[in-house]
């Protein structure tokens, strides 16, 4: 809304910097930050009151892994309303709301926070580990995968870019058209990222961490794609409504940060799958439109090494009997070698700035 104050530009030459995408990301980072910071003591009381606090899975379940986390039990999750409600609040008041990829990301931001929000629901009622079945959720990620193609789709001037692959490194698009191929890889991109960014959260502030660098990253990435001479220069996809989201991500990163004053070691309160499966699915959303999908994998990479830890475990165990990890996903694996959680949460957050630096890196590279 802020920014058709720019149009008292000719009465105060000073309004025109809200028609700058630079200064709205700016503005937006700070609002989420302080929205978070300035709620997030009363949403945590919240939570408390409504004793909606964190199961902890038994011991026989996890052997070791009960001991260290033990004392986290009752700590109050569904968090991520806050992330949610303060990306929301700043897109809201500094992003155009004419633009309808913010729209777009917005929306599968709070579709998929409902669906995480009953799934938190349910653990914290029946208190066990397990909420909504695998499957129905599948099933609803695939759904919003099906909202997002049908957008594009029904646009003639997104249309063609939308059935384009691009891989990193190459100028042009390895595959031209996609045809009905381009849902399938919507849906991977959305499930994908979805669920990795749910499997990373589960230790204090480790998946808010990696979700900062990652949201930082596409919120380049979004003005690249948005900016006809940068995407002109770096050689990538120019889609006209890339730019606003943006701000979009910027909000991401500054809720983020907001968010992790509460939650990093020791948390008073989790994200839960509330927070998880919103932000992997609107980042998933973001990468999508600015044609940006593949690249996820690399400034994602902690989230992708998280999911692909899970695999493997899974894939080794149902084939030899053997597990390769100790536990996964890997942030585990290394709590139950001797690395200290803090430890863990720091590494990850390094290694989660050099992925995303590598994948701005590779816009040089085409």
């Amino acid at each position: 809304m802020m920014y058709y104050l720019h149009r008292l530009s000719d009465q105060f030459i000073g309004f025109n910097v809200f028609f700058y995408v630079t200064f709205r990301a700016v503005a937006a980072a700070v609002t989420a930050f302080l929205v978070t910071l300035i709620f997030g003591n009363f949403i945590i009381r919240k939570l408390i009151a409504l004793k909606l606090g964190q199961p902890i899975r038994a011991a026989a379940e996890v052997h070791r892994l009960a001991e260290l986390h033990g004392g986290k039990q009752g700590t109050p999750t569904m968090g991520g309303v806050l992330v949610i409600g303060a990306v929301f609040v700043s897109s809201l008041i500094w992003a155009r709301p004419d633009n309808r990829f913010v729209w777009l990301a917005l929306f599968s931001m709070i579709y998929l926070g409902v669906l995480g929000f009953v799934d938190d629901y349910l653990k914290v009622t029946k208190k066990k580990s397990e909420g909504i079945s695998g499957r129905l959720k599948l099933v609803s990620q695939i759904a919003l995968a099906a909202v997002v193609t049908s957008v594009f789709l029904s646009s003639p001037l997104l249309e063609v870019q939308a059935r384009a692959l691009y891989v990193p490194f190459f100028k042009a698009p390895v595959i031209a058209n996609m045809s009905w191929f381009t849902f399938v890889f919507f849906a991977l991109v959305i499930v994908g990222s979805s669920n990795a960014v749910n499997l990373t959260d589960g230790l204090d502030g480790l998946a808010i961490g990696c979700t900062i660098t990652v949201a930082f990253g596409y919120a380049l990435l979004s003005y690249a794609a948005g900016n006809f001479r940068i995407a002109e220069y770096l050689q990538v996809p120019f889609y006209p409504f890339a730019g606003e989201l943006t701000v979009v991500c910027s909000a991401l990163v500054g809720a983020g940060l907001g968010f992790l004053w509460f939650n990093c070691h020791p948390a008073k309160v989790f994200m839960g799958d509330t927070g998880s499966l919103a932000i992997g699915g609107m980042v998933g959303v973001v990468a999508i439109c600015c044609k940006q999908e593949l690249l996820l994998i690399v400034v994602g990479g902690m989230f992708v090494i998280e999911a692909v830890s899970v695999i493997l475990q899974v894939i080794s165990f149902k084939l030899t009997g053997r597990r390769i990890f100790v536990m996964s996903p890997l942030h585990h694996h290394f709590e139950l070698t001797g690395w200290k959680e803090n430890t863990v949460i720091v590494r990850f957050w390094i290694l989660s700035i050099i992925f995303a630096l590598l994948g701005l890196a590779t816009l040089k590279l085409r």
